[in-house]
């Protein structure tokens, strides 16, 4: 049986992509593998959201034809869709097939044909207007908190993105698609997660149209999910609705991620984001009024083009006064194709990375004040890897006093603080 190595990098929907290559790949006849020194078969799943990830994409595929010379390299994903071309040149590499093709790795790498390099499989990713996603199964290798994807692309045109050109507009997963998926990944594992490129805007695609909040209230009623988790939703999308469902109900993880990208106003409208600050402020109000422990996380972009020392002294001030409790820190990437890549008033990359810098240490400082505020609280849980460690609902990794088995939820009690996360409390033995 011929072994396969899957590797995915980027958010989580590339992630939930990746564990759906993997099942596809499984079901006709791959054995996976998690060395890709072992495998004949290696598939990538790129990004492309920035440079870094480009490189490190092309890093991984020379380091993987160094190796392995004589594997098959299937180069997937965002990059796959943005630069096929470009990737085709690279050494080893076998076929280079994008987001439009994705659905059919399994095929592709299956067929009898005669080798040669640079197979491209390609086409134009805005035409598309059906979600397709292969479903992820209890096969894909996944041990705890699986990645479910229910919504790809994205309408929106943020001037910095080049997302929407490489994933297409917004399409959604048909509710009974996902009801059915929800239902076959719960037998299985104790938390699953949603994810999407634009989660928020799940079922405004369908027909007749449906919120998300339709979709979390079905998984919900029809399906037995003990812990359902959401990944990041924009923050127009963020309702008080939808809140006051995910700090009411015990089978949603207390976990509120918000894009903010920037905490000037003069800043977002560059970046033709939909909000500013006043509105972004007053979704936070509200999670932390109704789940004043939640974990409350937010993407920001540092340099974007036009930047002053003052407008990034505005998103100092503004995380530093609201209740964040981490922060994803991205240092602004020129993009081609997108209206930001082509301002005249690109900022000094020297001076983004000690933007992103400064914010990180913000973030580290945030997240310790918010563990320390968890000592003494016992945190409901899922119980990952071998059992030696556990993630709370309020998103928190905490070592664990004694293992347990892994893929169940637990009640823990925090004792103390580790250098990122919590630990369990020890109970010392009665003398």
């Amino acid at each position: 049986m011929p072994k396969a190595f899957v590797h995915s990098f980027g958010c989580r929907a590339s992630q939930a992509d990746g564990a759906a290559i993997a099942t596809a790949l499984k079901e006709s006849g791959f054995e996976l593998t998690s060395e890709a020194a072992a495998a004949e078969l290696v598939v990538l799943n790129t990004c492309t959201v920035t440079r870094e990830a480009d490189a490190d994409a092309r890093r991984m595929i020379r380091s993987v034809h160094r190796e392995r010379p004589d594997a098959q390299i299937l180069v997937t994903g965002c990059y796959a869709q943005r630069a096929p071309e470009q990737l085709a040149t690279l050494e080893g590499v076998r076929w280079v097939v994008g987001n439009s093709h994705k659905t059919q790795i399994a095929q592709i790498v299956s067929e009898r044909v005669e080798p040669y390099h640079g197979q491209v499989l390609v086409s134009d990713i805005l035409a598309q207007r059906e979600f397709l996603a292969a479903p992820v199964s209890e096969g894909s290798g996944e041990r705890t908190r699986p990645n479910l994807k229910v919504q790809d692309g994205c309408s929106n045109r943020c001037s910095f993105c080049i997302i929407p050109s490489v994933r297409g507009r917004s399409r959604s997963a048909p509710l009974a698609n996902v009801i059915e998926q929800i239902r076959d990944l719960a037998e299985h594992y104790a938390e699953i997660v949603l994810s999407g490129i634009n989660l928020g805007r799940w079922g405004r695609d369908l027909s007749p149209p449906l919120r998300f909040i339709d979709l979390l209230r079905a998984i919900l009623q029809q399906t037995p999910v003990r812990r359902l988790r959401i990944s990041s939703v924009e923050p127009m999308d963020w309702s008080e609705e939808l809140l006051s469902l995910v700090a009411g109900e015990p089978r949603i993880a207390k976990h509120v991620h918000m894009p903010l990208q920037s905490g000037s106003d003069a800043v977002l409208k560059r970046m033709f984001r939909k909000y500013r600050t006043r509105h972004y402020a007053s979704r936070l109000e509200i999670a932390h009024r109704l789940m004043p422990d939640a974990a409350i996380g937010a993407d920001v972009m540092t340099g974007f083009p036009g930047e002053t020392d003052a407008e990034f002294a505005e998103t100092v001030r503004f995380i530093e006064q609201h209740p964040f409790t981490y922060l994803h820190v991205f240092t602004y990437s020129e993009r081609p194709g997108t209206a930001a890549a082509a301002r005249s008033d690109q900022v000094p990359l020297h001076v983004r990375r000690e933007r992103t810098r400064l914010l990180r240490e913000i973030s580290e400082a945030k997240n310790r004040e918010f563990r320390r505020s968890m000592l003494g609280k016992t945190l409901p849980a899922v119980t990952l890897d071998h059992g030696s460690a556990a993630l709370s609902t309020n998103f928190l990794r905490i070592e664990l006093a004694q293992p347990r088995e892994p893929n169940q939820l637990v009640d823990v009690e925090i004792g103390s603080l580790t250098q990122t996360g919590l630990r369990e409390r020890t109970l010392l033995p009665v003398l």
